[in-house]
């Protein structure tokens, strides 16, 4: 059985998704990009700040779930230029302390043309 998993303290799906579903001991996220769910907006400028926004929404989900970052097995990251992806690990380093698998690629375009998006598997 699945439960869908939703929570106001991070920004609402923007299309036709959920947050993220239960399901079988696991969490699994839809991507989440740095928009604040205060303005339902970008507020954030640059790789940093971008990642860091993306990391709080992330944390949210996984609460809502009855998860957190230590319970990730596996993180999927796109960044919209690889180049950015120093600045990047060192924000995703300080929430995903646990090193699960991660995939990270970089893509032509982002939803609102953001820098990055990141979707997570995490034990409920």
């Amino acid at each position: 059985m699945s439960k869908t998993v939703h929570t106001d303290a991070a920004p609402a799906a923007i299309g036709p998704y959920s947050q993220a579903v239960a399901a079988g001991g696991f969490v699994f996220t839809s991507g989440q990009i740095p928009i604040d769910p205060a303005t339902g907006n970008v507020e954030a400028d640059g790789i940093q700040a971008q990642a860091e926004q993306v990391m709080k929404n992330l944390g949210e989900v996984l609460r809502a779930a009855g998860s957190d970052y230590t319970k990730a097995v596996k993180t999927t990251c796109f960044l919209a230029h690889m180049a950015d992806f120093a600045a990047f690990n060192e924000v995703y380093g300080r929430y995903f302390t646990s090193k699960p698998a991660r995939s990270c690629v970089a893509v032509k375009d982002l939803p609102k043309g953001v820098l990055v998006e990141v979707e997570v598997v995490a034990e409920v």
